[in-house]
């Protein structure tokens, strides 16, 4: 199923599902999650933003400030032609970018052979990239240490 493609709605459902299938006992349900620890530009608004998205779908997210984030992106084989500003380490996974919960969740939820999941740049209605109307379609890409990549889900298309 990694190779099929996702409509937003039907990423949300699959997120709803994997959240209804939580154990639903007192903390249970926000230890359910792997923490993260995202590595931005310095300043970089949007990033929290994003991080915020994802604290309120139940992740805890740890926000550092990294002036050489090209480096760390580097070290950790995120592909830079779809590097965000922003480079969260997930376990042995990475999230790049403005990846949202959703597919987050069905990617802990289906486990696929992959170093992790991005989203390029910084596409205006993406988690954090809210705007007053204007929205970019945008992927998410599921990558490979190996360097294969394939579109996990797309939005606004």
């Amino acid at each position: 199923m990694t190779n099929a493609l996702m409509t937003r709605r039907s990423a949300l459902l699959s997120a709803g599902a994997a959240i209804m299938a939580l154990p639903a006992s007192g903390g249970a349900w926000a230890s359910a999650f792997p923490a993260l620890k995202a590595y931005r530009n310095p300043g970089c608004g949007c990033c929290g933003k994003w991080a915020a998205s994802l604290t309120a779908a139940g992740f805890k997210v740890e926000m550092f400030d990294d002036p050489e984030l090209d480096k760390r992106r580097i070290a950790a084989g995120v592909p830079a032609d779809i590097a965000g500003c922003h480079t969260a380490y997930m376990g042995d996974k990475i999230i790049e970018g403005h990846v949202p919960a959703a597919d987050i969740i069905r990617f802990l939820s289906e486990k696929p052979a992959a170093l992790g999941l991005a989203v390029a740049g910084m596409p205006a209605g993406s988690p954090g990239m809210e705007t007053d109307g204007a929205k970019d379609a945008y992927e998410v890409i599921l990558f490979a240490a190996d360097g294969s990549r394939s579109v996990y889900a797309r939005y606004g298309q």
